[in-house]
């Protein structure tokens, strides 16, 4: 997720990019570019064993710093809300908690943003820390179970 606009709160999309050149995606995987859209991934993400959102996350660590959020740390994580698509992502979870198709486990990776400033590209910062991002998610991948092959 994220805004390509804002510097940094577009890491989740650039690292989407990453994973589509760098690795095959196996059946029961769909990386999908969640943008700034919120309440429009309700259909995509209801009835889902498991989501993993990659987001720009604001938690008062150093620029940078990898972040994991699982569990009940979720929905306390976006109802701080620092970007309006955060706000989206809180209701699609919340509505999905009430319909009963919320997913059995939703997991954030992201690093935490050093600007959020009219820019077009990422901070060094997080442009530097964006390889151990996808690792990161390649990782969790493979621990649900769905282990991405390196593209050849």
């Amino acid at each position: 997720m994220g805004n390509l606009l804002l510097e940094d709160e577009g890491l989740g999309i650039r690292a989407l990019e990453l994973l589509q050149q760098r690795y095959e995606v196996p059946p029961g995987v769909e990386l999908l570019d969640g943008g700034t859209t919120g309440m429009g991934l309700l259909d995509d993400m209801s009835q889902r064993e498991h989501v993993v959102v990659i987001d720009a996350c604001q938690t008062g660590d150093p620029p940078g710093t990898l972040i994991r959020l699982a569990d009940d740390q979720v929905p306390v994580y976006f109802s701080m809300r620092i970007s309006p698509h955060q706000l989206g992502l809180s209701d699609v979870l919340a509505t999905l908690e009430l319909s009963g198709e919320k997913p059995a486990e939703v997991i954030v990776l992201g690093l935490v943003p050093k600007s959020l400033e009219m820019c077009l590209e990422l901070s060094d910062v997080v442009s530097a820390k964006l390889d151990s991002l996808v690792e990161a998610v390649v990782a969790e991948l493979g621990r649900l179970g769905y282990p991405l092959a390196a593209q050849t």
